[in-house]
């Protein structure tokens, strides 16, 4: 029940306030290790599209990571649905750890994602912050919450051709992770897409990641 608690308390405040994807952000806060890498595939919903994606995020330095994904989407664009591709990448860096001297791990980064099809086209980039904070003793559960400025480049079709535009969103991320053992992680992630002009819908991230 702490555990629910926590999640919707973290999911408000982030709502609220003005490691990670252009789409998601994935994972909580703490970085791979140096030499570890973590492999995750997850099925991203909201009114107007279904996503199948995987990522796969590696480390050379301490406390610095990068992530790439890539996965396929089923889209709905101005009552027109088509088929699109995603890939992207990001970067993170940790500077700060939950413990005596922080209540929070918290990670810095940006992130750089394309998506296309046919008569559509999105380049979005941007800086990302990720905070998240164990729950229970054990370490089984994670709480997190992430923050993003995007900035994007958008070709859409119309009734009278295709429509080309910039836009800056905000998007606003809520997720818990369980951590079953040291070799699996799940996750269920919460995505609002704050003054973005094609994605201002509620998104639901469900997710199985594998450290390896």
């Amino acid at each position: 029940m702490k555990h629910v608690l926590f999640v919707t308390v973290l999911s408000l405040a982030v709502v609220s306030s003005a490691a990670a994807q252009v789409n998601g952000a994935f994972s909580e806060a703490r970085v791979v290790p140096v030499d570890g890498h973590l492999g995750g595939v997850y099925l991203q919903f909201d009114q107007h599209s279904a996503t199948l994606q995987g990522q796969l995020r590696l480390s050379f330095y301490d406390k610095l990571d990068f992530g790439f994904n890539g996965g396929l989407s089923r889209l709905n664009v101005n009552h027109v649905t088509r088929t699109s591709l995603r890939i992207g990448g990001d970067f993170r860096g940790q500077v700060a750890t939950q413990g005596a001297t922080s209540p929070v791990t918290l990670s810095l980064g940006a992130a750089i994602g394309v998506e296309t099809a046919d008569s559509f086209n999105q380049l979005s980039i941007g800086p990302q912050m990720t905070l998240s904070r164990t729950l229970d003793g054990a370490g089984r559960w994670t709480g997190y919450g992430s923050v993003a400025l995007l900035v994007s480049r958008n070709e859409s079709p119309s009734a009278t051709g295709t429509t080309r535009f910039n836009d800056t969103s905000f998007p606003l991320r809520a997720g818990v992770e369980y951590h079953p053992n040291p070799d699996l992680r799940l996750l269920s992630e919460v995505q609002v897409g704050v003054s973005d002009e094609l994605r201002d819908d509620v998104a639901l991230t469900l997710g199985v990641l594998f450290p390896f």
